[in-house]
């Protein structure tokens, strides 16, 4: 007679809304300490400590504070899923994409996220694995949005049919991300407007 096996006990729903509320928890202390202290004096120790949760706890999550603080933006992001579902299409391609990109300028200057993006984007460089996590579950949806808007102008006759849509997409938006993360000039709603007209004046053919 066979050994019958009993199936591993589920976790109860109490157990699944502790974890989740410690999960929040810590994501939110990353995030918030990586604003106060930023990323190089960010430690495991400290976002278990202000989370209220053991280290162990952490690790067993995350491999490292790069991963959590990849983990906070995700978490933010989704808040606002419902949000802005996609780009505005107001069938005006310049105005949409100035209030995309002022919108971007607002936020890459916002205090709370300027030190935990410089973190995240630190630990990016240095981690291939985190990259790739970021690059599918942050990037690609963020290009696929900007990819949407910029087809449905290409439908409407007001880019040419055969630009590089990718090649379009960093065009719009590298100038900006470039700007804030070498400090090369002071990131304004003005170069914003300008990076679009100019971008806009090769794209349309």
């Amino acid at each position: 007679m066979s050994q019958q096996v009993n199936p591993a006990p589920r976790p109860s729903a109490d157990a699944t809304r502790r974890n989740e509320g410690s999960r929040r928890a810590i994501l939110s202390a990353a995030f918030e300490l990586a604003g106060e202290v930023g990323f190089d004096k960010l430690t495991i120790e400290a976002i278990a400590a202000r989370a209220g949760v053991g280290k162990q706890t952490v690790y067993r999550w995350w491999p490292s504070k790069g991963a959590v603080l990849l983990d906070a933006f995700l978490m933010l992001s989704e808040s606002g899923a419902g949000e802005a579902p996609g780009l505005p299409d107001t069938g005006d391609l310049e105005a949409d994409l100035k209030l995309v990109l002022r919108a971007t300028v607002a936020e890459l200057a916002d205090p709370r996220f300027d030190l935990p993006l410089r973190g995240l984007t630190s630990a990016i460089l240095n981690d291939t694995t985190l990259a790739a996590t970021y690059a599918e579950r942050l990037q690609a949806p963020m290009d696929a949005l900007k990819r949407r808007r910029l087809q449905a102008a290409q439908a409407a006759g007001q880019l040419a049919d055969d630009i590089d849509l990718d090649v379009a997409i960093a065009m719009i938006w590298g100038p900006l991300l470039d700007r804030w993360l070498l400090r090369t000039g002071t990131l304004t709603t003005e170069f914003a407007d300008r990076v679009v007209e100019t971008a806009l004046r090769g794209l349309r053919g």
